[in-house]
């Protein structure tokens, strides 16, 4: 039998006229918290009770009555966000597009991701995945379809088997970018440290604030290769991991087999991981490539983390799918952290990218490497650049003779409709820019004459 409203006990009742609803606390004779809530305006004690004694409970109550405040207040969140979030700063590249905000059809020679749209048999494959109803979860260590052709890839380039008694595994992630964290975060603990190029990618840095590690950079400059011997002077008892990026973001310096033999060779005698970022390891260009093949720590060492991905490479950077393989205890606990953070890829890209390793690529990065003559072609005589080797950026010099920083060239370049990103974005220096030839070919041109005139003075 329910109880009626006047037969609670309310204790410090005060009734408002107010335009927020009215939030009340009973409490139940086993000590259970419920609430109720009743919708304003309300007029009157009188017609509050009224209408309260129409509801009925299923237990006896003694009921607290509260009002909501009838001013707005608004909640001081500097007091309440983590110093790990405030010691975050966005990144520089959105900075240059908020600069750029007020332009109109600017030729835009910053974008990170590729110009061509994704492959035919990957949209299908997408949306028939979607029409058949595969969009729940998958294992978070990702479907079996993925996982197959991940390790048919890994098995003809690299020989590569998946064997978990003998030490490999494999799992899909949220992109490349959703690898390296939960490796990350697997390794380091307060005061670790990683070494990582500089220049490096954007995420290199905020690592640190994210894991509680501290990234150790490795000055590369002027040739931007990272060598056994610029990090062996870096490495500390505190030393837990070696993260190289070839191709590289933001220069496009591929390494060679020799130099990647050599920090395999000097990671091994260190006891420290390898983690190879090979993000772009199918835009390598034709003269950096190895009887046909990409440059990869993996083919000298099992005892590496490799992280790939298919944004990249397939132009669906949207659908965030990468994979990391390596050390089966360390994937394992990649998983242990994915399973509570991201819990597993987008199911129907990662359906999708099953069928990425059946797309020839190849004529597109012809394409791209066509591009890069192109700007190598551009700055001849006029400024330092080194020669990328695979991905879609070139890392040039800002002349000398300009008397200008790289953030103050950029901005002339932003006058004059033109966006690039400033090396001090992905560097402690902040001499270099980083052009994106990820551009139709005519506006890359154009961008390019552009930029050839600024540092000719006109």
């Amino acid at each position: 039998m329910g109880t009626h409203i006047s037969d609670f006990q309310v204790r410090g009742a005060a009734l408002t006229i107010s335009t927020r609803a009215i939030l009340f606390r009973g409490q139940s004779k086993s000590g259970n918290t419920l609430w109720h809530t009743a919708t304003p305006p309300i007029l009157s004690e009188a017609l509050f009770f009224k209408r309260m004694r129409a509801t009925r409970f299923t237990q006896s109550h003694e009921f607290l009555m509260t009002h909501a405040p009838t001013t707005d207040t608004r909640l001081d969140l500097s007091q309440l966000l983590s110093r790990r979030a405030q010691s975050i700063d966005a990144s520089g590249i959105r900075k240059v597009f908020d600069l750029a905000a007020h332009l109109k059809d600017p030729i835009n020679l910053s974008i990170g991701q590729p110009d061509f749209p994704v492959p035919e048999v990957l949209k299908r494959a997408a949306i028939k995945a979607i029409e058949e109803n595969r969009n729940g979860y998958t294992q978070t260590q990702g479907c079996p379809e993925l996982l197959h052709a991940i390790w048919q890839r890994l098995g003809s380039e690299l020989n590569w088997t998946h064997d978990a008694a003998h030490g490999l595994s494999a799992i899909v992630t949220s992109g490349t970018s959703g690898a390296l964290i939960l490796a990350m975060m697997c390794l380091l603990d307060a005061g670790d440290e990683a070494i990582v190029p500089d220049p490096y990618f954007v995420m290199y840095p905020q690592i640190a604030a994210l894991t509680g590690g501290k990234m150790v950079l490795c000055d590369t400059y002027p040739d931007f290769r990272m060598t056994a011997a610029r990090i062996e002077k870096l490495i500390t008892p505190r030393t837990k991991t070696v993260l190289l990026n070839s191709p590289g973001n933001p220069t496009g310096v591929v390494l060679t087999s020799g130099e990647l033999s050599d920090i395999v060779d000097l990671c091994r005698a260190k006891n420290v991981l390898l983690i190879s970022d090979e993000i772009y390891d199918e835009f390598t260009f034709s003269e950096f490539r190895e009887e046909g093949r990409f440059p990869t720590p993996a083919r000298f060492t099992k005892d590496c983390l490799l992280i790939r991905g298919f944004g990249k490479t397939y132009g669906c950077t949207g659908w965030r799918l990468g994979f990391a393989a390596g050390p089966h205890d360390l994937v394992q606990s990649i998983a242990k952290l994915q399973q509570y953070t991201y819990v597993c890829a987008p199911s129907m890209a990662q359906y999708a990218v099953a069928h990425a390793y059946e797309v020839d690529m190849q004529p597109w990065v012809d394409r791209f490497e066509r591009r890069r003559d192109t700007v190598l072609e551009a700055f001849e005589g006029i400024a330092n650049i080194t020669r990328p080797g695979g991905a879609f950026y070139a890392f040039v010099e800002v002349p000398k003779s300009l008397n200008l920083t790289a953030s103050e060239f950029v901005e002339k370049a932003i006058e004059r409709s033109v966006l690039i990103i400033p090396g001090k974005v992905f560097s402690t220096r902040d001499t270099h820019f980083r052009l994106s030839f990820a551009a139709k070919e005519e506006m890359l041109a154009k961008g390019l004459g552009i930029l050839r005139d600024i540092m000719q003075g006109r």
